[in-house]
């Protein structure tokens, strides 16, 4: 079967389950896009991988596996999103620690955190994609910025203005404090206003 690479296009909301994201995943060759759920605790452990500005006070546990595997020079080649049943994707993880390789199964939003950190490509095969995958509609955000969309672009309905009150003073002030908190999904949010308005993030 044949394998496809997909890369992150962005991490959406999911209005209709709490605490959940969807995290939508693009091929390039069909241009087909395969939405799949995950935690809101994965969903900040991928957000932060991608956004490198936002530097925890503490590793997050799948920086902590990746602090494990460099100490025993493990290193992950691949991810493969091998199966899809009753609306479950199923992953696993081909890593290598010395010549030899082991696959080790790993829920799918896991397989992607720690992928991003191992800089390890993202695969799944063809058939799954043209099964599950859907043609998502360009946000109004990508049509201005073209098709090239950032990685770590994070949409939410009505984030900026949530913030439209406040100075850059205080959004800065309350960035070191919900870093402080641990509360990266808050921080992500303000600092997306701070550059919205400033234009930069420093």
């Amino acid at each position: 079967m044949e394998l496809v690479r997909l890369f992150i296009k962005r991490i959406s909301y999911n209005q209709s389950q709490n605490d959940a994201f969807v995290l939508i995943m693009h091929e390039l060759e069909s241009d087909l896009k395969l939405p799949i759920v995950v935690g809101a605790f994965e969903a900040q452990s991928i957000a932060l991988e991608l956004e490198k500005n936002i530097i925890p006070p503490r590793p997050l546990t799948h920086d902590l596996f990746k602090i494990f595997a460099d100490t025993f020079n493990i290193k992950m080649k691949r991810v493969v999103i091998y199966r899809l049943e009753e609306g479950i994707f199923y992953s696993n993880m081909l890593c290598v620690q010395g010549k030899k390789e082991y696959t080790i199964e790993a829920r799918t939003s896991d397989a992607i955190a720690l992928a991003l950190r191992f800089k390890a490509p993202i695969y799944t095969y063809r058939e799954i994609i043209e099964k599950a995958g859907i043609d998502i509609p360009l946000t109004n955000e990508e049509k201005k910025q073209g098709t090239d969309v950032p990685n770590n672009y994070i949409e939410e309905e009505n984030t900026h203005n949530r913030y439209s009150n406040f100075s850059l003073e205080e959004l800065k002030t309350l960035l070191n404090e919900c870093i402080a908190k641990e509360d990266y999904d808050e921080a992500a949010l303000i600092r997306d206003e701070i550059i919205r308005r400033d234009g930069s993030f420093e």
